[in-house]
């Protein structure tokens, strides 16, 4: 690498009552450090809004740019101190940083205190749901893009042969899409029992306001105890009882047609008339602000 050709500054978002410190370092990218730092500070607001508050005072985001024109993949730690290690081709356009999941998926995992290994899959089914939830309620992508990835990808976190349940079964797919299953179903519950007052976002934001994120650690009974108290329900200790040992299988296509998404000829139709529409909306409805 040339001297020239490779930078390494630093700079502070602040984002609410939060600061990210984000080092870049590599080759100098295409869309120059104005683009990087938009992108950072974009992700990070996606973030806050689903959530009220960007879940840390402070974080270090580490991004290293590389000779492609892709998306790299991104690492987050609580300890010492929290950071994201993310990587960035040098030549990818100011478009695809404006589409990436990676860093709101990265971002999110902030949140979440620290999890046993055996519960890995809430940790990433978590980042997984709620990213493109977040990103939907943000204006980032459109609700029937949001379907259509969910329709197309929730399904690979069903039990396959031999599956033990999730805390025992780490494979890919049951990890993360099996992750987003359980808060998928969780989702929906909450509304249904709560008259759609409540969801899933009021569980997680409760557990990221009374918890530290990932420089604590809690056993998942704690986590669902305490988001379960925020949405006055049991549905998250009840569906995990039903999910952490044993092979259950949601019936997905039956959940579609109740939440009126529907696959017509390769595209997505959103149908306001079925039973849990309003859920469905309500799921990507932006939150307030205060």
């Amino acid at each position: 690498m040339d001297r020239e050709d490779s930078q390494l500054f630093s700079n502070v978002v602040s984002i609410g009552q939060s600061t990210i410190t984000v080092r870049w370092r590599g080759p100098a990218a295409d869309v120059g450090q104005e683009g990087l730092y938009n992108w950072v500070d974009r992700s990070a607001a996606i973030v806050r809004g689903y959530y009220r508050q960007f879940p840390v005072k402070s974080v270090d985001v580490e991004v290293s740019t590389v000779d492609s024109d892709r998306m790299g993949s991104g690492r987050t730690f609580g300890y010492p101190r929290p950071r994201i290690e993310v990587t960035v081709g040098r030549h990818t356009s100011a478009q695809t940083l404006k589409d990436d999941w990676v860093l709101v998926h990265e971002m999110i995992h902030l949140a979440l205190p620290e999890v046993a290994d055996a519960h890995t899959w809430l940790a990433e089914g978590i980042a997984t749901y709620v990213e493109g939830v977040a990103r939907t309620q943000a204006g980032n992508i459109s609700k029937t893009a949001l379907w259509a990835d969910y329709v197309k990808a929730i399904p690979q976190g069903l039990p396959r042969e031999n599956d033990r349940g999730l805390d025992r079964t780490h494979s890919w797919a049951r990890t993360y899409w099996g992750g987003a299953l359980y808060c998928l179903i969780a989702d929906v519950r909450i509304r249904e029992q709560t008259n759609n007052r409540r969801g899933l976002q009021d569980a997680l934001q409760a557990i990221a306001k009374l918890g530290a994120g990932m420089s604590s650690e809690w056993p998942v009974e704690r986590i669902f105890a305490t988001g379960d108290a925020a949405t006055g329900t049991h549905v998250m200790t009840e569906i995990y009882d039903a999910m952490k040992d044993k092979p259950a299988s949601p019936d997905l296509d039956a959940l579609w047609a109740d939440l009126g998404i529907q696959m017509i000829d390769g595209a997505i139709r959103l149908d306001d008339s079925s039973r849990l529409a309003a859920i469905r909306r309500a799921i990507t409805h932006a939150a307030d602000a205060g």
